[in-house]
This record gives structure tokens, C-alpha cells and sequence, in this order.
């Protein structure tokens, strides 16, 4: 296996998985850790459903990009302001507003061809990487049914255009991505069996239909082994009539919900066991797989990004 700490010496980390499995948390955290590690970090909001804000608490985050902490930025991404940005750094051209003649080209051509809307987001952080105005940017990306289309955007691009100012443009975006030294993908589950299913198709996906590389599998909110096999030996000697009814009398009331308790944290240990054989089984030597713990904390923000950025950097070896 290829050493897992060379997922911070890329310069473009899209954070990506099935809805609910904390992508955002683990994207947040990864700058975190990154602006940690004395790098120049950028935390990106592409998924609308993402929450970087409440992850760093901080209020509400905008296009232009703002420190939300030493060393770390965090921007939400907006396809009209990146077009605007797009048009006066790559084409040279004059801001202008939505209502403006090429504006409303625009969102005709989005409309009608594929890529046209994505290609302004990822070309905005491919822009900054070649500018090399951060270390490390980190994208929150769209949920896993949908990333495959912003990570082929550039792809779609130059099939429809062959010369000219945009194919040039696409092309360097295209090279960006595909430097697996420079881009990777972190696909974030949990070890249920949708989500790992949903994993293993997503890791298909990126190596069949896109260039760019896996970076590291994440595998968050993993159940620490409470008990041994003894313990959970002993725990059903306890469940039986005469032992549980005097456990019962020596504790002063009932024992059954502990005992019901106590079995359940096993069983639901050893089903997520079973499922990250699965997933072992289906990612590639070469790609780390990371695991975070489950916090079992009610709320999240910027204590529980530290809490995760913190595993992260054990998983790392940092």
C-alpha cells in the first residue's frame, strides 16, 4: 500500500460519498488538519446540502473566500460569480450581471449542453491550484451520484469544442485533474451496506469514466470493539433465568436492557465488520483506507471537526 500520508501533499482533494455519511464533516475536517500541518488550506462548498459554516462556526459562507481559522479559508462555490471571475481572468473580458447579453447566452448554452455549469465549478479550483494561491484546496463536493459528472465536465467540454479559447481552457483544466500527484478523490462511507455499496460503484465509476484518481477511502463513524469474546460469553450466561435474577437482586433492579444493550453494540460491531470486509475485499492495495471513529456526540461543529481532524491525523500517521 502506497503511504497514506501522501493524501495532504496533493493540491486538490474532492471529498465526495453518499448522502448522510458525513462527507462534509470529513472535508472540513481535512483542511482543518491540513491548515493544522502549517499548509495554506482552502475549504470549498460545492454540495448545497454541505455546511461548512456550522463545521467551522462561523456565519454564512460566500464566493469570496475568508479565513475561518490560521491558515484556512472556506468559499462556497456559485456558478454565475464564477462565470463572472472566469470572464475577466481567462477571457479578459468585463464583469457582467446576469442580465447581460452573454449572461443569458450562457445560461442557454448551460441549458442545453452538458459540462457547461460544472466546468465553471471545477475550473475554479483548478484555477486556484494553478495559481497556487493555497497549498491544498478541498472541495466538499455533490453527493456520489453526482460527482462523476463535475470530475468528466472538462471531458464533455472538449467533446463539443475542438479549438479555440475554451478548448484551450479545458485542456489545462484537464491536465490539472488528471495529475495524480496534484488531484485525488476521497469517497467517505460507513460501514452499512448501502453506503459501501454505493462506495464500491462509485469506485468503478471514477476509474472507468474519469482520469482522475482515488485518493483514499474514508470510512467514518467505525464502532470501537467494547467487548471481548469472553465478555460477550459471560453476557449471555447472564441473560439466563436464576443469573439474571439475581444480578437483578445484587444490583437493586433490572439488568435485561444493559444485557440487551451489551448485545446489541456486538451485533451492530460485528455487521459493520462484515461489511468493511466487503469493502476491503473491493479497494484497489494501492488506495488507503482510512477509518474515523463514531463520536457519539448529539450536535457537530468546530470541537467535532477537530475530534475528526485529530483521527485523521492518527489514520496518517502524523
Amino acid at each position: 500500500m502506497s503511504a497514506p500520508r501522501a493524501l495532504l501533499d496533493r493540491r486538490l482533494l474532492f471529498v465526495t460519498g453518499k448522502g448522510g455519511v458525513g462527507k462534509s464533516t470529513i472535508a472540513a475536517a481535512l483542511g482543518l488538519l491540513a491548515a493544522q500541518r502549517g499548509k495554506r488550506a482552502l475549504a470549498c462548498e460545492l454540495d448545497a446540502k454541505g455546511d461548512l459554516a456550522a463545521l467551522f462556526e462561523t456565519t454564512k459562507i460566500e464566493f469570496t473566500a475568508r479565513a475561518v481559522f490560521p491558515g484556512l479559508w472556506a468559499m462556497a462555490m456559485h456558478t454565475d460569480a464564477s462565470l463572472d471571475e472566469y470572464l475577466r481572468l481567462q477571457l479578459r473580458a468585463p464583469g457582467f450581471s446576469r442580465i447581460g447579453l452573454l449572461a443569458k447566452a450562457f445560461e442557454f448554452v448551460a441549458t442545453a449542453a452538458p459540462g457547461v455549469r460544472e466546468i465553471l465549478t471545477v475550473g475554479k479550483l483548478a484555477y486556484e491550484v494553478r495559481e497556487r494561491h493555497y497549498d491544498l484546496v478541498v472541495a466538499d463536493a455533490t453527493a456520489s451520484g453526482q460527482v462523476v459528472g463535475q470530475l468528466t465536465a472538462p471531458q464533455a467540454i472538449n467533446s463539443l469544442v475542438r479549438v479555440g479559447a475554451i478548448r484551450s481552457q479545458t485542456d489545462w483544466v484537464l491536465d490539472i485533474l488528471g495529475d495524480h500527484a496534484t488531484t485525488g478523490v476521497v469517497v467517505v462511507t460507513t460501514p452499512e451496506e448501502m453506503p459501501v455499496r454505493e462506495t464500491i460503484e462509485l469506485l468503478a465509476r471514477i476509474k472507468d469514466e474519469t482520469n482522475v484518481d482515488v485518493a483514499a477511502v474514508v470510512v467514518n463513524r467505525v464502532l470501537p470493539e467494547l467487548f471481548s469474546r469472553a465478555d460477550e460469553e459471560l453476557f449471555e450466561r447472564l441473560r439466563t433465568p436464576a443469573l439474571a435474577g439475581a444480578l437483578a437482586t445484587a444490583a437493586g433492579g433490572p439488568v435485561e436492557q444493559v444485557l440487551e444493550a451489551a448485545r446489541l453494540a456486538v451485533t451492530l460491531r460485528r455487521t459493520g465488520a462484515s461489511h468493511l470486509d466487503v469493502l476491503r475485499e473491493a479497494v484497489e492495495p494501492a488506495v488507503p483506507l482510512l477509518y474515523v471513529p463514531e463520536l457519539f456526540t448529539r450536535g457537530y461543529g468546530l470541537r467535532t471537526t477537530r475530534q475528526i481532524a485529530e483521527a485523521l491525523s492518527a489514520e496518517l500517521g502524523y
